[in-house]
């Protein structure tokens, strides 16, 4: 069985109640459970919350929440990977056989069908222990600055900040999106998602947007607009 489970605390503090607030019409919620749904290739949607409300919206857009999240797995500290263990060893216990599993994160409505079904192919393919979204630093990290305790200014790498941005290595941060592994691979602690057995996948800058803040939501909001509008 090949699932998508998808981390929704509702204890979100610079957003309250991000994973379920309208998003251009919907819970922002829905658009990660429908696109794990339209992708065709994954049999179950399983949500991972602690919460109620948020529980019975996974519901109503097609996810299944076989388990509420213990409350020392939703606090401010818990990673994401502790989360996603705790969801496989939980569905096992109830009998569930699984094969590949997707974690999908709540506030990803740029994220489409397209993207999943790529992701998981390309973990068939290259046999690797995860693999994840990803995006290039648009601009080099070697050359950045970094303030002195007196307010100067100092490279963070003196030996880089002379050199051409063509000449220096690129560089990829986790786009927080999407990371698909094999069930016996989230469980072994041996295995990192971020490990040298690990593939990213890149994503244009235009998919990849964090939502932390207000400023951030307008910007999806933006970009999610534009990317229905181009796809019309």
């Amino acid at each position: 069985m090949n699932i998508v489970i998808i981390p929704a605390r509702g204890g979100s503090k610079r957003i309250p109640r991000k994973n379920i607030k309208d998003f251009c019409g919907k819970p922002m919620l829905a658009y990660p459970i429908q696109a794990a749904l339209q992708s065709g290739i994954i049999d179950k949607v399983v949500v991972s919350t602690d919460d109620q409300e948020i529980a019975a919206i996974a519901q109503q857009y097609g996810a299944e929440v076989p388990f509420l999240r213990e409350p020392e797995l939703a606090d401010d500290y818990t990673g994401t990977t502790a989360v996603i263990r705790d969801a496989i060893l939980r569905l096992q216990q109830l009998g569930w056989s699984l094969d590949s599993c997707a974690c999908l994160y709540a506030t990803t409505p740029l994220l489409n069908a397209n993207l999943i079904r790529a992701l998981q192919q390309e973990l068939i393919t290259t046999n690797a222990d995860y693999v994840f979204t990803a995006a290039r630093f648009s601009f080099p990290i070697q050359r950045a600055l970094v303030l002195t305790e007196t307010g100067g200014i100092i490279p963070f790498d003196s030996t880089s900040i002379g050199k051409r941005s063509q000449d220096l290595q690129p560089t990829f941060h986790d786009a927080g999106q999407l990371y698909w592994a094999k069930a016996a691979t989230w469980l072994d602690l041996s295995k990192s998602v971020f490990g040298t057995h690990s593939r990213l996948f890149e994503l244009p800058s235009h998919l990849v947007q964090d939502i932390d803040t207000p400023d951030d939501w307008r910007r999806a909001e933006y970009l999610y607009r534009l990317l229905q509008q181009e796809s019309a």
